[in-house]
């Protein structure tokens, strides 16, 4: 009776630790393990590189993925199925009407495309990559003779617009100081609203030497490193394009080296933000 009851014990505790363990699961890819594709499969290399971070863009459902432009790469007039969000991570970037003239966007630049609406997409730096989000899937490129309106309008920001705020001044934001006379990280929001458990996306900017844990309130948090270097959970080191993700109530360590780091944030609701020692 009682190797019956230890048995039933041990498979429970079993049980438990497997329900913990995939209700809080956490995700780290850093930009050299990163494997690439095309955006447009249909056009190979002349195709802008592309690579899923989370989802799957050929799929229903959102995506995060990373595309890649090469030097002077311009496409032809065209529509996209869905809407879609970019953060320029490296390079200029310039998304407009095939009539408009080049503005291009450095890194930190935040734009989005409404779904149907003719457009063109060009890179002018060296080396160009952007992080480009989608709310439901499949990504699809179409000709401009099917554009249609869907009451969206295009944002063009470039990263000098940007308005950022302490974070210490914001009365959702848990934040924890613990160092006295500090630099405070700021927050500036792209999209979305964190009250109510609100899907949302925002930029967070660590100041240099900063080390402290950002922890998931929701059921989703998604980071992606915009500029500089991060280290988290002190082995891994995070360059641009890198990225982590979390469920559920999850603290994720990051610290800077001398220069700061800004990271696009995507979840729901809000996230706690602590300076540790």
């Amino acid at each position: 009776m009682m190797t019956t009851q230890l048995r039933l014990i041990s498979i429970l505790l079993i049980y438990n630790a497997v329900s913990i363990a995939s209700e809080s699961a956490t995700k780290v890819t850093q930009f050299n393990d990163i494997e690439w594709g095309y955006l447009n499969p249909l056009r190979g290399d002349q195709s802008p590189g592309a690579a899923d971070l989370w989802g799957d863009r050929t799929a229903e459902g959102a995506t995060g993925m990373l595309v890649r432009f090469n030097q002077g790469f311009k496409s032809p007039p065209h529509i996209h199925n869905i809407s879609y969000r970019g953060i320029v991570i490296e390079g200029q970037l310039h998304n407009d009407d095939a009539s408009a003239e080049s503005m291009w966007l450095p890194p930190g630049s935040f734009w989005t495309q409404p779904a149907g609406q003719a457009h063109i997409t060009a890179a002018n730096g060296h080396s160009n990559l952007a992080y480009v989000e989608i709310d439901s899937g499949p990504y699809l490129v179409k000709p401009t003779d099917e554009s249609f309106d869907n009451g969206e309008k295009p944002v063009n920001i470039d990263q000098s617009n940007l308005v950022w705020l302490n974070a210490a001044d914001l009365h959702w934001l848990k934040f924890d100081a613990t160092k006295p006379h500090q630099t405070v990280p700021e927050i500036s929001f792209l999209w979305g609203s964190a009250e109510h458990n609100q899907l949302n996306g925002l930029m967070l900017k660590l100041p240099p030497k900063f080390k402290g844990e950002i922890k998931s309130q929701s059921e989703e948090l998604r980071s992606v490193v915009i500029a500089g270097t991060l280290t988290y959970a002190d082995t891994k080191v995070l360059k641009p394009g890198s990225y982590f993700e979390s469920s559920n109530q999850v603290s994720h360590t990051v610290s800077t080296d001398d220069n700061s780091a800004i990271l696009y944030i995507r979840t729901a609701g809000r996230f706690e933000l602590k300076v540790n020692e």
